[in-house]
């Protein structure tokens, strides 16, 4: 059996490694690829996290070397795809999550991070995250801002961001950020604040980090040939002009094969 093995299909490249630990490498090697020829050719290299234990292990990897000194953090903008609505340092935020991980242990200005703010009421947060990534982000040729890197996991629902199976955020299509309730079997059962479909769509690289057993059943739904009559909300994700990518370990990718035949 071969450590990794990748296939793709009509613009959709899936990578399965062998656990959840060369799963982090792996994107932590597309992540430092990924940074050189966007500074080199824009000056920047701004990338959105995502929340999570799996992106969270490719955080912890990015701090340490070899891959904190292949950075150049100075040149690199963190955005974020989506927040719970609690405070900053709450053990439930994403970005407090990502800076105990990657933001504290890396040579990162703090101009360079741009977060949801999560302690306002969620409306006032969603306005205000639209606004910045619009001035930051939106080059005169384009309609929407454009990550260069957009890094998602995936529940076990099949939701990815805080955009969930049946909830109206799914819908917005003239919004780059939504304010938006969760389901409520969803914990913890705070409001969110959500990059939308579009914007996901107009990035320029989608990396997912997908991992875990629990998660084969929607990884099969998503990535499987026969698809859904209604895709999940991760199914959904399909750039226009950008690459997707699916990084899965071998548990969350067991579905694969009996959903292609």
């Amino acid at each position: 059996m071969s450590q990794a093995e990748t296939g793709s299909r009509a613009g959709l490249e899936i990578e399965v490694l062998e656990d959840s630990a060369a799963l982090a490498h792996a994107a932590a090697r597309r992540f430092v690829g990924l940074a050189h020829p966007s500074i080199d050719q824009r000056g920047r290299f701004a990338v959105a996290l995502a929340g999570g234990s799996t992106p969270a292990g490719l955080y912890r990897l990015l701090a340490q070397e070899p891959y904190r000194g292949q950075v150049n953090w100075a040149r690199t903008w963190v955005f974020f795809g989506d927040e719970r609505c609690v405070p900053p340092d709450s053990r439930d935020s994403n970005y407090q999550m990502a800076r105990e991980t990657l933001l504290d242990h890396v040579p990162l200005p703090e101009a360079n991070v741009f977060r949801i703010h999560g302690e306002w009421p969620p409306q006032r947060a969603a306005d205000a995250y639209a606004l910045q990534l619009r001035a930051k982000l939106k080059d005169e040729d384009q309609s929407w801002a454009r990550f260069d890197l957009l890094l998602l996991g995936m529940g076990d629902d099949g939701h990815t961001a805080s955009l969930f199976p049946g909830m109206p955020a799914l819908a917005v299509m003239d919004q780059l950020v939504v304010a938006t309730g969760v389901p409520e079997y969803v914990q913890p059962n705070v409001a969110r604040v959500t990059l939308t479909l579009p914007l996901l769509n107009a990035a320029a690289r989608v990396l997912f980090l997908v991992a875990g057993e629990k998660k084969a059943g929607a990884v099969a739904r998503v990535l499987g040939r026969s698809q859904p009559a209604e895709p999940l909300p991760a199914g959904r994700v399909r750039p226009s002009g950008g690459a997707l990518t699916w990084l899965l370990d071998r548990a969350a990718a067991q579905g694969l094969d009996r959903a292609a035949e």
